[in-house]
Formats: C-alpha cells, structure tokens, sequence
C-alpha cells in the first residue's frame, strides 16, 4: 500500500490558522502533521499564538528550524537585506527547512499532501507549488469559498483569535518583514523597541557592506524613526483612516469597528507574504 503523509504550515498569521481550525473542524480523519518553520526571527506574540493553537488542534506543531541562521545567510549573500527583489530569506529560512523535513517521504515514494492557506477572495495568488511529482498541493478555504471574513469568523468561534500583532501590523510575524509599511515600522518600535534597534544595526552593517536596500523603501530607519519623520508618518496613516471611513458605505445596524493596517493601505496580499502559508 503506498504511503502518503498530509501536512499543512501554520505561518504564525490569521489565514494558516483559519485553515488549521477548518480542517480539524471538516477532515478530523486526515492525520495531518502541522508545522512550522521558525525562521529565528519572529515577534514573541508569534509564540503565544501558536501555543494557543496548539490548544484548540490539540497536538503539537512541529517546529522546523533552519540549518543555518539569518546572520549566516546575510553574511553569504554579501550583506544584501532581503527584499521583494531579492527574497533570500523566505527560500533560505522557509522553504530550505521544509525541503529538508518532507525530502526523504517523497524520495521514498511517499505521496504527500499539503494543505495551503489561500482564501477564495485571493484568485491571483497561488502559493508553495509542487516540486515533485509525490506532492500534492491542496486549497481548501478557496474551495469552501471562505474569505477574509470567513477567516476571521473561524478563528473567533473556535475561540482562538488572531495573533496581537494584527493590532498593529498587517501580516507577518517576521520581525524585520520588509513589506512593513512605514507605520509599521514605527509602531515595532514602540512596541519591541529592542529588535527595532536590531533591525538599525542589520542595516547599517549591510549599507556600509555596499547593500542597495534598506529595510523600508527610500530611507534608513535611523532616519525613519526622527521625531518629525514619525509624526509625519503617522499623520499620514490618520489621514489615510479619515479617508477610508468617509468613502465605506454606513449601516446603522452594524457594529463599530477599528480599520487595519491592510484596510487602509490596500495592501496587495500576493505580494506581502511569504509563499508557503499565507501571513
């Protein structure tokens, strides 16, 4: 009989989560293994998540660690910050350990499937693709039709959440996520300021190595980070918060509730996330 192995990746975000509680909820004869490739660099709120998770799946995720560091990894790619150009951290810190955990299964003739968290309302994005002809890559929050509020739904009735970044940052628990927006930036500072402190010395060390990037489009965060520079910044957001809820349609039977980052900014969620288990 041949064997086969399902696992799914919990990214630490809300739509992995969502699709970790569907598939307890719909598939509990599935014995999927879930995992987690801790890139070494994530928020703690990250942690504290997971282990909630953990609760509701009721087993353990298994942590995929990386062989080598993001220091190492900085260091091979000659001080170079990873950017949306140059994405060395999703393929060295996520995709490399993965590799390594599923390789043997599939050299062995093992069939496996992997469930990915790409809603309905994400038709362009596409995620991990198979690289082997023994996986098998499955959608199933695209396929029951569930959305960004059908996520959202999930996670408060299964009484999980969403992850306390979200009350400050739209996707990733990557500390040093370059799709960060600005005020995002400036809100890590606030709330972790000593990895905002990490993060001015990665990039210093990689513009005195001859880097191009920085880690926030067109400035340095030491420059970011001036006093008249964050209260442009966040004035900026507020504007931007003004301007959203002047042109949303009012129902007077709804409930207030707060905008997000994503709400405001509009960001392109194909281009601000990782590509094995949607932030």
């Amino acid at each position: 009989m041949k064997q086969e192995r399902h696992i799914l990746g919990i990214s630490g975000g809300r739509d992995s989560a969502a699709l970790a509680v569907y598939m307890r909820q719909h598939r509990p004869d599935l014995p999927i293994e879930y995992f987690f490739t801790d890139t070494g660099k994530e928020l703690p709120e990250v942690y504290t998540f997971l282990d909630r998770l953990e609760g509701f799946l009721g087993k353990p995720i298994k942590r995929l660690n990386p062989d080598r560091d993001f220091d190492f990894w900085l260091d091979e790619y000659g001080n170079f910050l990873p950017s949306p150009r140059t994405r060395w951290c999703t393929r060295q810190l996520k995709l490399r350990p993965l590799e390594h955990w599923i390789r043997p299964s599939l050299e062995a003739g093992t069939t496996i499937h992997s469930y990915v968290a790409i809603r309905a309302d994400e038709p362009s994005r596409e995620g991990y693709q198979a690289t082997h002809e023994n996986m098998l890559v499955h959608l199933p929050l695209r396929e029951a039709g569930i959305d960004r509020a059908g996520v959202i739904e999930l996670l408060q009735q299964a009484d999980v959440g969403e992850p306390e970044y979200y009350s400050w940052r739209s996707r990733s628990g990557c500390t040093f996520c370059f799709f960060q927006q600005k005020i995002e930036w400036v809100r890590l500072a606030s709330h972790h300021p000593d990895e905002f402190e990490k993060a001015i010395a990665y990039e210093k060390t990689a513009l005195e190595g001859g880097s191009p990037f920085t880690w926030s489009q067109g400035e340095s965060l030491t420059e970011l980070i001036e006093p008249k520079r964050v209260e442009a910044i966040e004035l900026d957001y507020e504007r931007r918060v003004a301007r959203l809820k002047k042109r949303r349609p009012k129902n007077p039977l709804a409930a207030e509730t707060d905008d997000t980052i994503d709400d405001v900014y509009g960001v392109d969620e194909a281009a601000g996330s990782c590509v094995i288990c949607h932030k």
